[in-house]
């Protein structure tokens, strides 16, 4: 007859190979091949149709290619962006959840282990020859609990490899958060530098007129000019002045802006006026293929990220059809005394093995399973659809910056010979052989020409800045972090 503490052993011995056993079936299913990539709705081209040839020579969008502009505040600016921005710390607690989350999916594939213990004392109170019947007790107890599901069909590995898959976005996220952020900063300082030169130009221009004004006044008094004439120069100086509240106003609104990307107070001003600001001269960008948008965008990267999430919950849904193993042991050691009389202590073990696998659940199963594949049908076609995006945004950049070079120079023609005109529309105004009037019409051709020049100005900065952000803004070419598992291949079918 085997004896209780061999058949103590015996279980413990079959616990720990039936344990074994299971975490030999479930790890070997845990190497599983790559996934394909998603593909493009329409094939990509092998290059950009706007871009000119001369730029497939000039300089690519480095990781900081903010400081190509070689302007010390600008460069300064975005770094301290980059480094006190909200958006880009909101952006990275969302990177802390969802590696936090790929950790609790992760832990499902592995059991569960937990210490339990107890003591406990009973003491009747009654006398000796009672006790036999009824005895005084004392026990202590100790063991160690195991659970574990058995992933048998794939689901817990396939909600591991999806929450993985959240994470490679959030990472992405922030590498987008940190794109926009600087293109932010770029555009307001540029806006800022463009406002208060057209102050400057609007301004002078107004003094100027002031002083045509004050010299018809002059002549008014002398008989020499007409009170038309007077109104009519006072209306002028009167109208560029009624310019300057709103450009002062686009001043104030930028500063707050940047501030505010800058993680500052709204309250303090960011810059001061720069009177010796030059635009940056126009310079090559190499926009290269479009399919290297694919990993050069963040946005991009963090789409194919979710696309391989939802179709790796898909499968997780799926899963759900197929059986299920639950194990659970229970090893642990009992020191037992009745009535002052202590007992060997005795082993003990408890271990089951449970099978679940749904029969009738009226179609809850197959519907959840549906709604997953189409909210992976929806990622993919979210996916292929900012990929399309992302190249008319890069089209749309090389396009403007192209005609606005053509418009600009344009421009500067025109401001230089309506100058001309108006030295010799001064000159001819003084010795009385043009009237006032023509002179306000060159003046007023002046300064709408200044001022559409440094529209131009501006919008030649703005549509560098947004093809470097179009282009994915020179960070670096973002690899997913984990490869995604085919579903095919570890997915009952």
């Amino acid at each position: 007859m085997t004896s209780p503490p061999q058949r103590d052993r015996r279980s413990v011995h079959a616990a720990t190979r039936l344990l074994s056993l299971a975490a030999g079936v479930a790890l070997s299913a845990c190497s599983t091949p790559a996934m394909r990539p998603p593909a493009p709705s329409v094939p990509l081209a092998v290059a950009f149709g706007h871009a000119p040839e001369a730029q497939a020579q000039g300089a690519a969008a480095g990781t900081e290619w903010w400081a190509a502009w070689k302007d010390p505040a600008l460069t300064a600016l975005v770094e301290e962006a980059l480094s006190a921005n909200q958006d880009i710390a909101i952006a990275l607690q969302h990177v802390a959840q969802a590696r936090a989350g790929a950790d609790a999916q992760a832990s499902r594939l592995w059991p569960t282990v937990g210490v339990q213990a107890s003591a406990s004392r009973s003491d009747s109170g009654l006398p000796a020859p009672v006790k036999q019947g009824m005895p005084d007790t004392r026990a202590l107890r100790a063991g160690v609990d195991v659970a574990w599901e058995i992933d048998l069909a794939g689901g817990l590995r396939a909600a591991r490899d999806a929450a993985q898959a959240d994470s490679t976005a959030a990472v992405a996220g922030v590498q987008g958060a940190r794109l926009l952020v600087a293109s932010e900063v770029a555009r307001q300082y540029f806006v800022l530098r463009s406002a208060e030169e057209r102050l400057r130009i609007v301004s002078a221009l107004a003094d100027a007129q002031r002083q045509t004004a004050a010299h018809v006044e002059s002549r008014l008094r002398e008989g020499q000019a007409s009170a038309f004439d007077h109104d009519r120069a006072r209306a002028e100086a009167d109208a560029l002045d009624a310019q300057v509240p709103a450009l002062r106003t686009l001043v104030g609104t930028t500063q707050t802006r940047l501030a505010v990307l800058l993680g500052r107070s709204p309250s303090v001003r960011v810059l001061d006026a720069d009177q010796g600001f030059t635009w940056p001269a126009v310079r090559a960008i190499a926009a290269g293929q479009p399919s290297e948008l694919l990993r050069r965008r963040p946005d991009l990267v963090a789409a194919e990220a979710r696309v391989g999430a939802e179709a790796l919950r898909t499968a997780e849904a799926r899963a759900q059809w197929w059986p299920k193993l639950f194990l659970s042991a229970l090893v642990g050691r009992q020191d037992l005394r009745l009535n002052a009389l202590d007992l060997a202590p005795v082993h003990f073990s408890n271990v089951a093995l449970a099978f679940a696998m749904p029969v009738f659940n009226a179609g809850r199963i197959e519907a959840g399973a549906r709604v997953q594949s189409a909210r992976a049908d929806e990622a993919l076609l979210a996916w292929q659809k900012s990929v399309l995006v992302a190249v008319q945004e890069v089209e749309d950049s090389l396009l403007v910056r192209s005609q606005e070079a053509e418009r600009n120079a344009a421009l500067a023609l025109t401001v230089e010979h309506r100058r001309r005109s108006l030295q010799r529309a001064e000159s001819l105004q003084r010795e009385g052989q043009i009237d006032l009037l023509v002179l306000l019409d060159v003046q007023r051709s002046v300064l709408s020409s200044e001022l559409a020049l440094s529209e131009s100005r501006l919008q030649q900065a703005l549509a560098d800045v947004q093809l470097y952000k179009a282009l994915g803004g020179g960070f670096p070419t973002t690899q997913p972090s984990t490869d995604m598992t085919s579903l095919a291949a570890r997915t009952p079918q």
